[in-house]
């Protein structure tokens, strides 16, 4: 059996040491004190291991059941489901006048990967919510709210998002459902929706679906689209639960992974419907919902890893195998444990300093949704929307690959579905396809963001990275040249790529859109590399102030250094490929492939 340990102590490095969370200008940071943020971390850690982790075997063997209509989720995921409502996870970050925490959003993010980890198919359902709920408090009218969001924050009622349909996934210009205008106001909803996460499920009284659909008559397209609350229940005006809408699961889909969470096949046959916003201006409401999810399947990348990593490294200290080319390290037994190996210390090496580095990366990212929202800062939304695709297609690209290293530590073993590691791979794939798939999250990194405002949000990220290294140059010649130095050539591969796209994709929009994977994850890597410089500083102050646990300081330079020494070189290889162009990408003919 698998097991999983919060990493609270390297969350509360990078929130205090790092982001100096207390000390920020942000509304409700200054509670954010160490005691606070650990009470809050050490409980969350211990129901993710000791309550949610338990149950992520049960829910990939038994699975999600369809009988009758309901879906019957994995044994004990109700009493679970049960137990994190009545401690008030589910709002943690949610206002307060709907019965939410009101804790920043970094906190929410913390906590959410802790629990993604340990579960990452049953966090789903509370995480979905919490979309769906941040949709209709952004968009909804005040009735709405009154009516949906007190039920949704505490999770009695669960929400979710209907985009794709069976002919049409990226592209929701080519969507069939349609929604009749009734004489009340409300509308009636008819189409199929398919891959809806926790469609159906046993676990809330109650599932608020937003679901687009096309109005009869409007705009053709995406310029057509309008988003609608669609609940299970019909709502009364009193708050109980009315009439069964005309909405069903069809079937629940058979899947690579994620097994104990719903994903359905939705049919709504004439279902009553509210408008979320203004009428066909749906894709602007669910972006909304996106946006937030994006950044939540990034930390399911970051989540699957992890949860592997660890359970590797205990089989790498445990499993006898060789003897140490220097020398026997474990001379009273018949062979020394893998970890003594320079290709495992390179495996699990890879795995820990993307970790990390990811970890950081994310708080940062969430720490400035906080900045944007709390303070208003546009320049903070324009960073983190910058951000967002990096932040989900790098991070989700590189986790799954790390659960693939971990699986490999086990060697055959890791194959073996007894041991579990097989599930954080099969688990992990997913969040490279879902929430946009990851080169739909590049084009729109190229096509989009990085001219967005007339690109000053990508050059204000050059400068950020400029200002940091400028002004922490000279205090130590091996933080230069362990941490500076790489950065900066990093950080000068990414602005030859970006120049490259303006020098070449304005005669040939193909040579930008066929570099852009490589410049998602060349993006993604001086961000790492700039957490890690970071992370470094930290951890060199920390040092030098004369820390009680020098051990995790020395720990955290070390895995840092590898980062920039054996990870963040890879900026030249894909700065390589972009400026290759796109000539070789188009020589075939559709045919000769």
């Amino acid at each position: 059996m698998t097991r999983y340990t919060a990493p609270t102590k390297d969350t509360q490095f990078l929130l205090h040491d790092v982001l100096k969370v207390s000390g920020q200008d942000v509304p409700g940071y200054a509670e954010l004190d160490p005691d606070f943020t650990g009470a809050i971390l050490e409980e969350a850690g211990k129901i993710s291991a000791e309550v949610l982790h338990p149950l992520n075997a049960v829910g990939d063997t038994e699975g999600c059941h369809l009988e009758n209509g309901v879906v019957r989720t994995p044994t004990g995921f109700k009493a679970a489901f049960d137990q994190v409502k009545e401690g008030g996870w589910t709002g943690l970050d949610m206002p307060e006048e709907f019965g939410g925490q009101n804790m920043p959003y970094v906190m929410g993010t913390a906590v959410g990967e802790y629990f993604s980890a340990a579960n990452h198919a049953f966090t789903m359902y509370q995480g979905l919510t919490h979309g769906a709920a941040s949709a209709i408090l952004a968009h909804g009218s005040d009735q709405q709210k009154a009516t949906y969001l007190p039920k949704m924050v505490a999770c009695d009622w669960t929400g979710t998002m209907n985009l794709t349909e069976p002919h049409c996934g990226t592209d929701l210009g080519l969507m069939r459902t349609r929604a009749e205008p009734q004489a009340d106001g409300s509308y009636k909803i008819t189409g199929q929706k398919i891959f809806i996460s926790a469609g159906e499920h046993d676990m809330a009284d109650n599932i608020i679906h937003l679901v687009l659909a096309k109005i009869v008559g409007g705009p053709e397209g995406i310029k057509g689209v309008s988003l609608f609350i669609v609940p299970k229940f019909l709502v009364n005006e009193d708050g109980s639960l009315g009439a069964r809408n005309a909405l069903a699961c069809g079937k629940i889909e058979e899947k690579m992974g994620i097994h104990g969470n719903s994903t359905c096949v939705m049919n709504y046959d004439g279902a009553t419907g509210w408008l979320l916003g203004e009428e066909h201006k749906g894709m602007r409401a669910m972006f909304t919902m996106m946006n937030e999810a994006r950044l939540g399947v990034g930390m399911q990348g970051l989540c699957q890893a992890d949860v592997a990593y660890q359970n590797a490294l205990d089989y790498a200290k445990e499993r006898l195998q060789g003897r140490d080319v220097t020398g026997a390290k474990n001379p009273d037994g018949p062979a020394d444990p893998l970890i003594v190996h320079p290709d495992i210390r390179r495996n699990l090496m890879d795995q820990k300093s993307f970790i990390e580095g990811a970890r950081g990366f994310l708080l940062w990212g969430a720490s400035l949704i906080d900045r944007a929202h709390r303070n208003e800062d546009k320049a903070a939304d324009g960073l983190v929307s910058l951000l967002t695709p990096v932040i989900k297609g790098f991070l989700t690209d590189k986790g799954y690959d790390s659960t693939v290293q971990a699986q490999q530590v086990f060697g055959g073993h890791g194959y073996i579905e007894e041991t579990g590691m097989s599930q954080f791979t099969r688990d992990a794939r997913i969040a490279q396809i879902y929430e946009g798939a990851n080169g739909v999250q590049a084009l729109d990194l190229v096509g989009r963001k990085l001219a967005a405002d007339g690109g000053k949000h990508v050059m204000a990220f050059f400068d950020l990275v400029k200002n940091f290294a400028k002004e922490n140059a000279g205090q130590d010649e091996a933080f230069d040249r362990d941490f500076l130095e790489p950065l900066k050539k990093a950080s000068k591969d990414l602005q030859a790529a970006g120049m490259y796209f303006m020098q070449n994709g304005m005669k040939n929009p193909n040579h930008a859109l066929a570099g852009s994977y490589d410049f998602m994850h060349l993006f993604g890597h001086v961000c790492l590399g700039l957490m890690w410089a970071r992370m470094g500083k930290a951890a060199m102050e920390a040092l030098a102030a004369g820390t009680s646990d020098p051990e995790f300081y020395q720990t955290k330079l070390a895995t840092g250094r590898y980062y920039m020494a054996r990870q963040l070189p890879a900026t030249g290889m894909h700065l390589a490929r972009i400026m290759s162009g796109a000539d070789t990408v188009m020589a075939l003919e559709a045919a000769n492939f």
